[in-house]
């Protein structure tokens, strides 16, 4: 499909359009009603003689599922993206169209984009919509009873902890066991940023310039170790479910958790955030802020001039700010101004006012080979949860995962032992190749501060992090590379 002809879409008038009916597909199952009840409603009402249906596919099925309806030519007209490499592979398989003229792709900034462009950049495939944030929860009722104050620092998260477990009565950090994602994204990706400090780790890890067996990588496993006297009786076998049941029944003081949590728990119990704690009070703070669902369109759509109408009204402000505030915990990627008014999402919208953002370590291109990144992160993390690996036996695995298939980890490179684990952090610096996509420090310069009745943006106060994949060094493309790109769409997720 021409960029030419998808431009010549874009202007269509959408009451030049022909009575269509729309499928969109997508892992979203929870949030289905919304869809149905909101979000298609207000695009229908606005869209005469367009209809749309939302078709939901469970999380580790959706990507098996999407590519055998795809290849069988039964897939629906919009497809939910996911971020990176499962939504390039099918980019590079013909099945999603590209965007990159589609009217309306402004509106988003380049690191916003990046998470569904081809590594050059010079493609784009999905609309962005949403991202999702790293952080805890706490109980404010427990807090209150025990007299704790929000902890800023290690030193005093652990306090906290400890005075949790003195008491008794409460489970100090809940936390599941038993899913080894939730060690990697909610334990190890969460935490660690503070260590590497964000970006400039993230993207080093990239280039080869860091290596997961050097000391900030080492540390977050040892931190993570911490945790593991904390979740309380059954920890270990807790699953997802279990642990959401015992921080909104009251029984837990924290919960680490995704953003995406904050409109399930709303009303069930009285729960504020708080970012991952620092070393010291007054160092530079980082978190993550994940670029996490975006929609395309389905090149074998026979209702193409609908599907262009729909992604379009997706760059509109008032898709932004119904997204944002209907589901609370998704924070949209325009660059539009709106009012947050989640209490608590709002408050951890302002993170990226006060904080440097990145997104999940293992997701752009360190997953691409065998083993998987993503994989052995998680496995190895729930091991050191569980104590039943060391950190630095879980760093070398990962470590040697990678310099068995991935080219700028390969080779011997020597690194002193500084780590700034546990000094104030200095400013990070910003490469070269990163300045040509963002300017140093966007994830808190770029939003405007926060005034006495403010609009909140959707992000140009998001993901620095998102440096684009063209700003990151990237490996030449390879049979393997492709290969594993391909191997993407029938893998379950995990």
């Amino acid at each position: 499909m021409s960029n030419k002809w998808i431009g010549a879409l874009s202007l269509l008038l959408c009451g030049q359009l022909m009575a269509s009916e729309l499928v969109i597909e997508s892992w979203r199952i929870d949030d289905k009603a919304l869809w149905e009840q909101k979000i298609i409603p207000a695009f229908e009402a606005s869209h005469p003689g367009i209809q749309v249906k939302f078709n939901g596919v469970q999380n580790v099925d959706y990507m098996p599922t999407l590519w055998a309806s795809l290849k069988e030519g039964k897939a629906g007209d919009l497809i939910t993206c996911r971020p990176f490499d499962d939504s390039l592979a099918l980019f590079k398989a013909g099945h999603l169209a590209e965007l990159t003229e589609m009217s309306g792709m402004e509106n988003f900034p380049s690191f916003a984009q990046s998470p569904w462009q081809t590594d050059s950049g010079a493609q784009t495939f999905c609309v962005p919509m949403a991202s999702v944030i790293h952080g805890f929860f706490y109980n404010k009722k427990i807090f209150s009873e025990l007299g704790l104050s929000v902890p800023q620092t290690r030193d005093a998260f652990f306090a906290a902890l400890d005075k949790v477990k003195a008491d008794g009565r409460y489970v100090p950090l809940a936390m599941s066991g038993s899913e080894s994602w939730v060690s990697s994204e909610l334990g190890f990706q969460n935490i660690g940023p503070n260590y590497w400090k964000g970006e400039d780790g993230r993207l080093a890890l990239i280039g080869g310039q860091e290596r997961f067996d050097y000391p900030p990588y080492v540390k977050v496993f040892e931190e993570l170790a911490r945790w593991r006297p904390y979740l309380g009786e059954g920890g270990e076998s807790r699953d997802y479910a279990a642990t959401n049941e015992l921080f909104t029944s009251g029984k837990a003081a924290f919960y680490v958790a995704g953003s995406w949590e904050i409109a399930p728990f709303t009303g069930k119990v009285d729960f504020g955030v708080m970012r991952p704690p620092v070393a010291k009070q007054g160092d530079g703070c980082f978190f993550t802020d994940h670029t996490d669902i975006g929609m395309g369109m389905n090149p074998a759509s026979k209702n193409k001039e609908a599907a262009m109408a729909f992604l379009q009204w997706l760059t509109t402000p008032q898709f932004a700010e119904l997204y944002t505030n209907s589901l609370p915990g998704f924070f949209s990627l325009s660059n539009h101004f709106f009012e947050v008014t989640n209490p608590a999402a709002k408050e951890m919208m302002e993170w990226r006012d006060q904080c440097d953002s990145t997104i999940r370590v293992a997701t752009q291109i360190l997953s691409r080979g065998t083993p998987k990144l993503g994989d052995e992160l998680a496995e190895v993390s729930q091991a050191v949860l569980l104590g039943k690996m060391e950190p630095k036996a879980a760093a070398d695995r990962l470590e040697q995962g990678l310099k068995g298939w991935y080219p700028p980890h390969q080779g011997n490179k020597v690194k002193g032992a500084n780590c700034q684990c546990d000094a104030p952090a200095a400013a990070p610096a910003v490469s070269a190749a990163a300045a040509t996509t963002e300017p140093p420090g966007a994830a808190s310069t770029a939003t405007p501060a926060v005034t006495e009745t403010p609009a909140t943006p959707a992000p140009s106060a998001t993901p620095a992090a998102a440096a684009s994949a063209a700003a990151a060094p990237l490996p030449a493309p390879s049979a393997e590379v492709e290969q594993a790109l391909s191997n993407e769409l029938e893998t379950p997720q995990q």
